[in-house]
């Protein structure tokens, strides 16, 4: 596998029933510089993903070919405890069925082995972006997450449009142009949605929207 320049800040779960493919792709991710935590059974993944700190930035690699407990057995888990943590699987046998079932629960994405190293690279990056991380840690804090999704279940309509416009990187003139409405509306609406989801700024505004999207 090529090496990437990636911070080793960056934390990598990895639950495979294969020895040596897990120890090979253990190697190689922390070539590129990951901190790779590798496991053979399902229970041991559990229980480190039980001690991830809020501030880590973490992503998982799930074997579904895993005895007792697979892949999607330990995602259910982290589900069920109301855990956002990025989502990668792995198999020998990606069909259809297990296809939509992985993006049924809210995976990033399902990677056919032997790995490929462009797919497994892109995924980790969509893993470890900075959107993904946001949304993992402000629903680790489960409080402030409600609170963010009460605030925006509360906009009008014309707010919400607002926030679709401050999302496209409208400028006030396009987004009173696309809604039919004066510069000054939409300056007065800006106003008015910054303070009721207390955004600091746009990309502030644009990351709390971030994290309620779905995982």
């Amino acid at each position: 596998m090529s090496k990437r320049n990636l911070l080793n800040s960056k934390k990598i779960l990895l639950l495979d029933k294969d020895n040596s493919f897990r120890e090979s792709l253990s190697r190689a991710l922390r070539a590129s510089h990951f901190h790779v935590e590798a496991f053979e059974k399902s229970q041991d993944i559990l229980s480190a993903i039980a001690g991830i700190q809020d501030n880590e930035e973490v992503c998982l690699l799930l074997d579904l070919q895993i005895p007792v407990l697979n892949g999607f057995d330990v995602h259910n888990a982290l589900i069920k405890q109301g855990l956002s943590i990025p989502v990668v699987y792995m198999s020998a046998h990606c069909d259809v069925s297990v296809a939509v079932t992985a993006m049924s629960k809210g995976a990033l994405t399902l990677l056919e082995k032997p790995l490929k190293n462009d797919a497994l690279y892109r995924a980790l990056a969509a893993a470890f972006s900075d959107a993904v991380q946001l949304r993992r840690r402000v629903r680790a804090n489960s409080k402030e997450f409600e609170k963010t999704r009460e605030r925006l279940g509360s906009l009008t309509k014309r707010e919400s449009q607002i926030v679709q416009g401050i999302l496209g990187d409208m400028s006030n003139r396009d987004i009173a142009t696309e809604f039919n409405i004066s510069t000054k509306t939409v300056e007065l609406y800006r106003s008015k949605v910054m303070s009721k989801l207390d955004a600091k700024n746009a990309a502030h505004l644009v990351r709390l929207v971030m994290t309620c999207e779905p995982a």
